[in-house]
C-alpha cells in the first residue's frame, strides 16, 4: 500500500502534475501532436485525482480534475457581453464577395485589403473569460447583447484550457474569448446511435446536438456528450494589443486555446474567393460541420474605422456554400406526429442522392409551407439537405406536371390517435390536443413529472422508455397505478429504487390546482398563466365547463391563450384522463388567495436546507409574491443557503437586504 504523503510533498507533486496534464491537453488538442500515449495521460489524470482526494483542500478550479463535478442548476443565469457579439452579413454568390471587397476598399479608400478566411463552423457561439490565466465564466451568444451563463458545462470541453498557458506574450489580466462549440461528425453519429439503443429522440443535426448539450441544467450530461471548441475571436484584453486579427489568432495557439488550422491570410479577395472554392470541395473530408468561410479583415484599426451597421460588422462577411441540390418525385404525402403533438407533412419520393447520402422522405413542415410551394402528390421537386443534414424540399418543377398530380390537406383528426387538431390561428403548426396520443404519451409524461409540475423526483427519461414501451403507462394517470413489483422488474431498477418512485408518486397526489393545470400540459399554458387560471376557478371541474368568453374575460388570457385551453378540455381523451386522475387519489389544494408578500420579489442563492428551490418558490408564489432569477434593484429580498453564488455578491452591491433560511421561514410562517 502506498503511504500517504506529507501535505507539502503532495502540493508540490500535485503543482507538477497539472503543469504536465496540461502540457499534453497542449499538445493533443491544440497541436494535434500528442507525445505520450492515452494510457500515459490517464495515469498522470489518476495520481492527480488520488492526491487531491487525499487532501481536498488543495483542488482548485483550474485543476485538470475539475472538468466535471457541478451540481446541476435550476436554471440558467444570465451574462452581459462587455462588447456585444455581432452577427454577420451573408453573401451566397461570388459576385456579393466582390462587391463587398468594393464597397471596403471605398470606404477605407485603399486599392489592397488583407483578409483572414476562416471555415465557418455550424456550431453554438460562446463567449469565454478568463482572469489571470483562469477561467471564470462561460456564456452563449444570446441576443448578442446578454447570453446564458454556461460555465459549468463549457468547464467539461477537454479542449477549453482551464488556466492559460504563460508564453513570451504574457496572459492578459482579463481575457475575452469568443468561439464556436461543436460535435464532430463521429461523435454526432455515436450519440444518435445511442439515443437510439435508449428510444429517445434522435438529433437533427450536430449543431443541434452542440447547442442543446451545452445547454443542458445538469454539466454531467454535457460532460457525458463529447464536444469541442475552436475559438476565432476577441472581446476585451487587458494590458495586450494586437495590431492584426492573425496577430490574435497566433496568440490564442501559443496561449493554449484551440484555433482552426484551415485558416488562411488572403492578401486578395481573389484569393479568399479560391480558398472558399477549395474548402467547399474538401467539406466533406473535414470531421465537423462548416457552411461557408468567414473573411475578415486583417487590420484591427481598419477594423476599427470601419465600425458596424444595425447589429453587423462592415468588416466581416459570411461566405456561404452552395446547398447541395438534387431533383426527384413525390411518390405520397405522410404526416408524422412529433413527440409535443405538432403534425409534419413529410413527402415520400423515389430515392435520390444529396451530398454523398441516400434521401427517401423529405420534411414539408407545415400546411402553409405546402401552399406556398404547391406542393402536390406526383410532383416532380428540387430537394435539398438543409444545413447538409434534414433534406427539405425548395421548389416544384411545374414544366413537368401531367395533370395528375393530387393537392394534399393535413387531415382534421390525428392520424394516430383520432383526436381533433387544433391549430393556433397564428402559427403554421398543427398539432394533436389528446395528452394520451401515443406519439406524444413520453413527453407528456415527462412534462407531467417535472418539478414545476407534480415533482415526481426519480421519473427520468429511461424510465419513462421502458413503461410506455412495455405498455405500463398509457395515460399519466396510469401512474398512480402502478405497482411496486412492475418497477422493479425493470431495468437497472432495483428494489429500494421501485419503492422510492412508487413514494414519489404517492406524494404527488397532494398538489395545487395550478400544478395541476401547468401538468397537463395545455399549449400555451405555462405556470404563470395556470396559476391565474386556478386563482380564477376553483376547480379544474370550473375550468372543463367554462366558455370561451369566460376564459378569454380573465385579465391575462388572450384570445390564443384562450383558445387553446378550451380546445383542450372540449376533448374527451382528457377529459377521461382528468376524472382518472382524481379517480386515482389525486387532489389538490384550492388557491389560498394570500397576499401577505403581494408585491414582495425573492432571489434565492445556494442549497437551503429545509426546502427545494422549486418548494420555496411555491410557497412564496401562494403568498402573493414573486421568485426572480436574478438581482436587480426591484428585488427585495434574497435568500441565502449554502455555497452561495455570484447573486449574493450581486445583492451586497445593489444594497439589497440579505436573509438566511432561519429569516425567511419567519417571513413565510
Amino acid at each position: 500500500m502506498v503511504s500517504k504523503p506529507s501535505k507539502k510533498k503532495a502540493a508540490e507533486e500535485i503543482e507538477e502534475l497539472r503543469k504536465e496534464i496540461n502540457y499534453h491537453n497542449y499538445r493533443y488538442y491544440v497541436l494535434d501532436s500528442p507525445v505520450i500515449s492515452d494510457q500515459e495521460y490517464d495515469r498522470l489524470l489518476r495520481r492527480l485525482e488520488e492526491l487531491e482526494k487525499m487532501y481536498p483542500d488543495l483542488v482548485t478550479p483550474d485543476s485538470p480534475t475539475q472538468k466535471v463535478g457541478a451540481p446541476p442548476r435550476e436554471e440558467f443565469g444570465t451574462v452581459t457581453h462587455s462588447i456585444p457579439m455581432l452577427s454577420l452579413q451573408n453573401a451566397f454568390s461570388e459576385g456579393e464577395v466582390v462587391e463587398f471587397d468594393r464597397r471596403i476598399k471605398r470606404l477605407l479608400g485603399m486599392s489592397q485589403i488583407e483578409y483572414v478566411a476562416e471555415p465557418k463552423i455550424d456550431g453554438l457561439a460562446v463567449e469565454l473569460v478568463y482572469r489571470n490565466g483562469v477561467y471564470v465564466q462561460g456564456s452563449t451568444r444570446g441576443d448578442g447583447y446578454v447570453g446564458e451563463d454556461v460555465t459549468d458545462n463549457l468547464r467539461t470541453i477537454r479542449s477549453l484550457p482551464l488556466r492559460l498557458i504563460e508564453t513570451k506574450l504574457p496572459v492578459p489580466g482579463l481575457l475575452e474569448v469568443r468561439g464556436e462549440v461543436y460535435m464532430s461528425k463521429k461523435d454526432f453519429a455515436e450519440l444518435n446511435r445511442r439515443r437510439e439503443r435508449e428510444g429517445e429522440p434522435l438529433f437533427a443535426n450536430p449543431r443541434n446536438a452542440a447547442a442543446g448539450s451545452v445547454r443542458q441544467l445538469d454539466p454531467s450530461v454535457t460532460a457525458s456528450r463529447k464536444l469541442n471548441i475552436f475559438v476565432y475571436a476577441i472581446g476585451r484584453a487587458e494590458g495586450v494589443e494586437f495590431s492584426k486579427h492573425s496577430e490574435v489568432l497566433d496568440s490564442f495557439r501559443s496561449w493554449g486555446l484551440r484555433v482552426n488550422r484551415e485558416i488562411r491570410i488572403c492578401d486578395s479577395i481573389e484569393k479568399a474567393i479560391r480558398f472558399h472554392q477549395d474548402l467547399e470541395a474538401r467539406r466533406k473530408d473535414l470531421d465537423y460541420e462548416i457552411d461557408g468561410v468567414v473573411l475578415k479583415v486583417n487590420r484591427l484599426d481598419l477594423q476599427g474605422q470601419l465600425g458596424e451597421i444595425s447589429r453587423s460588422p462592415r468588416w466581416a462577411i459570411a461566405y456561404k456554400f452552395e446547398p447541395e441540390q438534387a431533383t426527384t418525385v413525390i411518390k405520397d404525402i405522410v404526416v408524422q406526429v412529433g413527440r409535443t403533438g405538432a403534425l409534419t407533412p413529410v413527402a415520400v419520393m423515389e430515392p435520390v442522392h444529396v451530398g454523398g447520402v441516400e434521401v427517401k422522405r423529405a420534411t414539408l413542415h407545415n400546411q402553409d409551407e405546402i401552399d406556398r410551394k404547391d406542393v402536390r402528390i406526383g410532383d416532380t421537386v428540387i430537394i435539398q439537405r438543409a444545413g447538409d443534414v434534414i433534406p427539405e424540399v425548395v421548389a416544384v418543377v411545374k414544366e413537368k406536371r401531367t395533370g395528375k398530380e393530387r393537392k394534399f390537406r393535413i387531415p382534421d383528426t390525428c392520424p394516430v390517435c383520432g383526436a381533433d387538431v387544433y391549430k393556433d390561428p397564428d402559427e403554421a403548426v398543427s398539432r394533436c390536443t389528446n395528452i394520451s396520443c401515443p406519439a406524444r404519451i413520453k413527453q407528456s409524461i415527462k412534462h407531467f413529472a417535472s418539478k414545476g409540475a407534480m415533482d415526481i423526483d426519480g421519473l427520468g427519461s429511461k424510465l419513462i422508455n421502458q413503461l410506455v414501451d412495455r405498455g405500463l403507462v398509457t395515460t399519466v394517470a396510469d401512474l398512480y397505478r402502478l405497482k411496486k413489483s412492475e418497477l422493479a422488474g425493470l431495468e437497472r431498477l432495483a428494489d429500494k429504487s421501485a419503492q422510492n418512485v412508487i413514494d414519489a408518486i404517492e406524494k404527488s397526489k397532494q398538489t395545487t390546482l395550478a400544478r395541476l393545470i401547468y401538468a397537463l400540459g395545455i399549449r400555451h399554458v405555462g405556470e404563470h398563466v395556470a396559476r391565474v387560471l386556478a386563482d380564477s376557478f376553483d376547480s379544474i371541474d370550473a375550468i372543463e365547463k367554462a366558455s370561451l368568453d369566460e376564459l378569454t374575460s380573465i385579465r391575462e388570457i388572450g384570445p390564443k391563450v384562450g383558445e387553446s385551453i378550451y380546445a383542450f378540455f372540449r376533448q374527451k381523451q382528457n377529459q377521461k384522463v382528468i376524472r382518472d386522475l382524481v379517480s386515482a387519489g389525486v387532489r389538490f389544494a384550492p388557491p389560498r388567495h394570500a397576499t401577505r408578500l403581494e408585491g414582495k420579489v425573492f432571489v434565492f442563492t445556494g442549497a437551503l436546507h429545509d426546502y427545494k428551490r422549486s418548494e420555496a418558490k411555491k410557497i412564496v408564489e401562494q403568498l402573493g409574491g414573486t421568485v426572480a432569477s436574478s438581482v436587480s434593484k426591484k428585488v427585495d429580498f434574497v435568500v441565502v443557503g449554502e455555497d452561495p453564488g455570484s447573486k449574493l455578491e450581486e445583492a451586497q452591491r445593489l444594497g439589497i437586504k440579505i436573509i438566511d433560511e432561519a429569516t425567511f421561514k419567519k417571513i413565510i410562517s
